[in-house]
């Protein structure tokens, strides 16, 4: 028992410590960015997800990963989003990391992935599609 509240805590403090390594930006905050043309969103989510449903002129990191630096914006400074299933998915991590490497210094992460799922998976896909814009402010 003794072991497993150990494993237990240290995997709460690595997700705790893990999950705070990009910073958030909220739907609101990129949909401002995006207008203005000053972000370059990342959809970690696979092909087939990507296939299915993306924000408008995001990078499918799938298809790009091999040549991720010849996609990105020049400036190092320039806001860099990835995103992928939602709060529990860490795969944005990936295209994050990625561009941190290529010395990005302003990779932030989106928790819109679930929000896409909701359409992607939805039985009633005109039903969610409808919810998920609302709740995008017409970002999808």
């Amino acid at each position: 028992m003794k072991k497993l509240l150990t494993t237990l805590a240290l995997a709460l403090v690595a997700s705790v410590s893990f999950a705070g390594e990009y910073p958030d930006i909220t739907i609101p905050e990129l949909k401002k960015e995006i207008a203005a043309g000053k972000a370059t969103v990342i959809d970690v989510n696979g092909a087939q997800s990507y296939q299915k449903g993306h924000v408008p002129g995001a990078l499918d990191y799938a298809a790009v990963s091999k040549d991720l630096a010849s996609k990105l914006p020049s400036d190092k400074g320039a806001l860099i989003v990835a995103y992928c299933g939602g709060p529990s998915c860490n795969a944005y991590t990936r295209a994050a990391n990625a561009a941190k490497a290529l010395g990005y210094t302003n990779v932030s992460e989106v928790h819109i992935g679930k929000t896409i799922r909701l359409v992607v998976d939805a039985p009633d896909a005109d039903a969610a599609r409808i919810q998920v814009e609302e709740m995008c402010e017409g970002l999808l």
